[in-house]
């Protein structure tokens, strides 16, 4: 018996040792028109042995870059598409650069350095102070979202004054709560809700409840009184008998 471990390795075995065998029977084939439509069929067969290939964008293309592989690019036939070469499947891509930016208060993020360096170019002192009171509210819900507890306006003012280098700073009496407040708003309107959602389910409950336990007391009512209907029925039939047998009697 021969196994797998002693055969020669299959590029792609989710093609099956079958394919590769008529990938190599093709690549013998002399007549270059008769190994072009054989091409064309193994293509058809490799996309019935694999389906799920259809919902790849240009699945041919990548059907065709396969066969080329397989026959470990000695087929040479005629692609619709360019030929995939060996060095371009062993070349490795060029590594990405990672950003190296060093920021010193972690927990409030990239983006607030990014825009505390848009607002310090703002030349109106307006639309700074607007700046950076958007930027105060930013930071403290960053700052609640890392630490999970509330804090001191005080300290974001002190943090946004030294992100800004001194160019950033905001006064006792400007107010850096009010996104906070309202995200606090909308909690409580949604616990609202719910706690309503939740009455009005238990309302319903008890309605459901309240009307079977009306039809179990009408069905044991009637039930009572089929049993005394019942009863009158053999009193009557008893002294029925009774007064014939007594005049039988007689």
């Amino acid at each position: 018996m021969e196994y797998n471990t002693v055969r020669e390795k299959i590029t792609l075995a989710e093609y099956g040792r079958h394919i590769k065998r008529i990938v190599d029977n093709c690549i013998k084939i002399e007549d270059r028109e008769h190994r072009n439509r054989t091409a064309h069929e193994i293509i058809e067969l490799m996309g019935q042995l694999n389906p799920h290939l259809r919902n790849v964008e240009d699945f041919r293309h990548k059907l065709w870059d396969h066969l080329f592989m397989i026959s470990e690019f000695k087929l040479d036939v005629d692609s619709p598409y360019p030929k995939t070469t060996k060095s371009q499947i062993i070349e490795k891509p060029e590594p990405l650069e990672y950003p190296q930016t060093k920021i010193k208060h972690r927990h409030y993020g990239k983006n607030v350095a990014a825009l505390v360096s848009k607002a310090v170019e703002v030349e109106d002192p307006e639309k700074r102070l607007a700046f950076a009171q958007c930027i105060g509210n930013y930071m403290k819900l960053t700052y609640v979202n890392w630490n999970k507890e509330n804090t001191n306006d005080e300290i974001i003012k002190n943090d946004l004054n030294i992100i800004s280098k001194g160019e950033l700073s905001l006064s006792v009496e400007d107010n850096i709560s009010e996104l906070s407040r309202a995200n606090r708003q909308s909690n409580i309107n949604q616990n609202n809700n719910n706690g309503k959602r939740q009455f009005n389910n238990q309302g319903r409950n008890n309605n459901n409840q309240n009307r079977n336990n009306q039809n179990r007391n009408n069905n044991n009512q009637n039930r009572n009184n089929n049993n005394n209907n019942n009863g009158f029925r053999k009193q009557y039939n008893n002294n029925k008998n009774r007064n014939n047998d007594i005049q039988k009697g007689q």
